[in-house]
């Protein structure tokens, strides 16, 4: 099995304010963020299966809506699971999740703290994980940097989430990108909680923090908790597996270790829908 984990889709005005602007400042004041349902299909239609994100994050300007992603999804039943996104700051969040995963159809719930600008260890936060508890769906925490500079960076530290993962030991948690740059802080976090993983998405386009990533995780023994992710639009499946399979390149001639090709196809082939029980 070949499955992506970490995919978006930004339709026409989903992103816009700080967002926008601060991508603007990145790529080029002509840039807009686009990721439509057929250039999605178009980069995933050939894997086993993909994750897509809807993403309620008015604090920094996307707002990827929840219905966007499920008519989506729903035209691609059992191969893409639509993940909802509720906005924690909100008092009504807990029971704008449950009747989205109820009546969208959807499988789990992203969320970013740097881009919902919310604490997520804030004990008054802990409604909204025990409704996602309860509806038995997984959760993708986005704990990690971002340039956007209204984004709480304070907030996406990876080990604000350990209280979370003692207080629901049997919630499943995925953290997006290993956490960067706190990979080491993401892989002790991973690897003390048993229901919690880590996705490799977007590392691969920095070659030194990719290769040094994936050889703590080595050190560490928390290889088989690495989830295949791609954080498309930005990269895809199929780029990211030839990251992947190349992230030995930048110690090629070293006495540096070396990632296995048995852990490199394991984390390639690993099968995400099972560990995350998006088969319902």
């Amino acid at each position: 099995m070949i499955f992506d984990c970490h995919t978006h889709l930004f339709g026409p005005g989903h992103v816009k304010g700080p967002m926008k602007a601060a991508a603007q400042r990145a790529w080029g004041e002509e840039h807009e963020l686009i990721a439509l349902p057929e250039d999605h299909w178009k980069s995933v239609k050939d894997i086993d299966g993909a994750i897509v994100l809807a993403f309620d994050a008015p604090a920094t300007g996307i707002q990827v809506p929840n219905e966007y992603v499920s008519e989506y999804v729903a035209q691609k039943p059992g191969k893409l699971f639509g993940f909802a996104s509720v906005d924690p700051n909100n008092d009504l969040a807990p029971f704008q999740l449950e009747e989205t995963i109820k009546g969208m159809g959807l499988s789990g719930l992203k969320l970013g703290p740097i881009y919902q600008n919310f604490y997520p260890d804030d004990r008054k936060h802990f409604t909204l994980y025990a409704k996602a508890n309860e509806l038995n769906i997984p959760i993708l925490f986005h704990q990690g940097t971002s340039f956007v500079p209204e984004g709480y960076l304070d907030a996406s530290r990876p080990a604000a989430i350990d209280p979370i993962a003692r207080a629901f030991p049997d919630l499943k948690i995925v953290i997006a990108h290993m956490g960067h740059p706190w990979i080491g802080e993401c892989i002790s976090v991973v690897r003390k909680n048993p229901n919690m993983y880590m996705d490799l998405s977007a590392l691969g386009g920095r070659p030194w923090q990719f290769y040094n990533a994936l050889v703590l995780a080595m050190e560490y023994g928390v290889t088989h908790k690495i989830l295949l992710g791609s954080d498309y639009p930005f990269f895809t499946a199929h780029q990211t597996m030839d990251l992947l399979r190349k992230v030995n390149d930048v110690a090629e001639g070293t006495k540096m270790p070396k990632i296995t090709d048995e852990i490199i196809e394991d984390i390639i082939h690993r099968n995400t829908p099972e560990i995350l029980g998006l088969f319902k």
